[in-house]
Order: C-alpha cells, then structure tokens, then sequence
C-alpha cells in the first residue's frame, strides 16, 4: 500500500485514508522483521526504545521499503508483537514472513476508543461474510505528527 510521501509536518508522511479505507489486501511471504513491545494493560512501556533499535538494524542493513508499514499484533495486556515491513533480510534480527488476505479499515479518534474500533471492525467483517483470524494495527502518525496534523489515524488489517 502506498503513502503520500508528503512530510509537510514532523517525521510521519502524510496518510491519505482512502488508500487503506475498506479494501482487500493480499500479503504473499511479505518480509518483516519481528520485535516485541512491553505493555502494561496494553499500555506500551518502551515502544521508542523497540522502534530505534529496530529501525536502525533495518537502516543499517538497507532493508527500508519506500513505503513503512508497521503492524502490531496486541497479543496480550503485557505485551505486543511489533513487525516493520522490509525489503530484504536483516542481520541478527528475528525475521517473518506473514501471508494472508486482510480486510482494513481506518478509524480516526483517541486510543481511548480502540475497543470500539474493534467493535465495529468486527461488523465490518462479518457484513462481509468473513471471520477474523488475526487483527492487526497500523498507526501511520506517531503521537507527536498525530497532533501536529491534527488526525489520529487507526488502520485495522483482518486476516481472514
């Protein structure tokens, strides 16, 4: 999927919605690489320390894609599997390929309303005639570019 590499504000490029708004996506053996997030009831402990480390294992191995893609998996309330979408294999870092077809959404508010979200991303999926396998989360701005533009984007990616 495509971003508007447009960075008008902070380190985020600008998201365009209907890129990801209620589509289909299939992912065949997409390479990312793996890390894990400390949560405390779902609340990220060291998520910039995670994302540092691990962006500069993928700089440092020329492994960035033209367009990120990060998705988390809130696996549970203690922690979260992170997986940055790159372009080929990263040195003494835990790799996975994930493949699937996924329905997404976008959702625009606070964390607050996440369950919400889930909610009604689960509508959107059984409308469809589909299960949810696995859920997961792509947030295009970090909180600092969320503010500065003034969107709070949420996308959710259904496995089917």
């Amino acid at each position: 999927m495509k971003t508007e590499e447009n960075f008008e504000i902070g380190c985020c490029p600008k998201f365009n919605p209907e890129l990801w708004q209620e589509k289909e996506i299939v992912f065949k053996d997409k390479l990312f690489l793996k890390d894990h997030v400390t949560s405390i009831f779902h609340i990220p402990l060291n998520f910039g320390k995670v994302m540092e480390r691990s962006m500069e294992k993928i700089e440092h191995a020329g492994a960035k894609p033209a367009d990120q893609l990060v998705l988390t998996d809130e696996k549970s309330l203690w922690g979260s599997e992170i997986y940055f979408a790159i372009e080929k294999e990263v040195p003494k870092a835990d790799m996975e390929k994930i493949s699937g077809t996924f329905l997404t959404k976008v959702f625009e508010g606070s964390y607050n309303d996440i369950g919400k979200f889930v909610e009604q991303m689960q509508a959107y999926v059984r409308a469809k005639g589909k299960e949810i396998k696995k859920l997961y989360f792509y947030y295009p701005y970090c909180p600092k570019c969320a503010k500065s533009y003034g969107n709070n984007f949420i996308v959710m990616l259904a496995q089917q």
